[in-house]
């Protein structure tokens, strides 16, 4: 590996990372829609507004690697069906154990969802739908354990968790998709 690739590739880990932008102003979005996420509806219609905006934003930090007319509906529609199994299950509760297994709940219909927005040159992009649930669990483990006020029912993890799932995920788009600087448009899509 050159220093001008591990640079580049540096850059593009970054730039994912700045994504984790996305995930406040996603749940934003959620909770002004629905409030908090203590019923199915709420579940469904907050998650799926909050998986837009982040499917939007995470296309946005992609370089190009995610095409937005597939990775943006994916995402909401993953995130909504997602947040439905994962917030009733739990009975809308809050504690650790719940949004653990929330998370990765979510994560279950979401990493599927996005796997198949990925493009067809992906290495492996099955390996994303298996690896979100542990990271969307992650993800609000560390928002927990963090002090964020998760008894407030929200739509996503918040800050810490954002970091956390960014930084982890940054890394696995990576592997299963580079980033190459001749990339100019929005690869091709196909099912995985």
């Amino acid at each position: 590996m050159t220093d001008s690739t591990r640079h580049t590739d540096t850059r593009t880990w970054l730039l994912w990372l700045v994504g984790a932008l996305a995930f406040p102003i996603a749940g934003l979005a959620g909770t002004a829609i629905v409030g908090r996420v203590d019923d199915a509806g709420s579940a469904l219609i907050g998650g799926t507004l909050t998986g837009l905006v982040l499917g939007a934003g995470q296309a946005l930090v992609s370089r190009r690697r995610l095409d937005p007319r597939r990775w943006v509906p994916a995402t909401a529609a993953g995130m909504g069906a997602g947040l439905l199994l994962g917030a009733w299950t739990v009975d809308y509760g809050t504690s650790l154990a719940d949004l653990i297994l929330m998370g990765a709940l979510t994560g279950l219909v979401l990493g599927p969802a996005q796997a198949l927005a990925l493009p067809r040159q992906a290495n492996h992009g099955w390996s994303w739908a298996v690896a979100i649930p542990a990271m969307w669990a992650l993800g609000w483990t560390a928002t927990t354990l963090g002090g964020i006020h998760v008894e407030e029912q929200f739509t996503i993890f918040g800050m810490y968790g954002a970091l956390t799932f960014t930084a982890v995920s940054g890394a696995l788009l990576h592997r299963l998709l580079p980033y190459h600087d001749t990339v100019q448009a929005p690869v091709a899509m196909a099912h995985v």
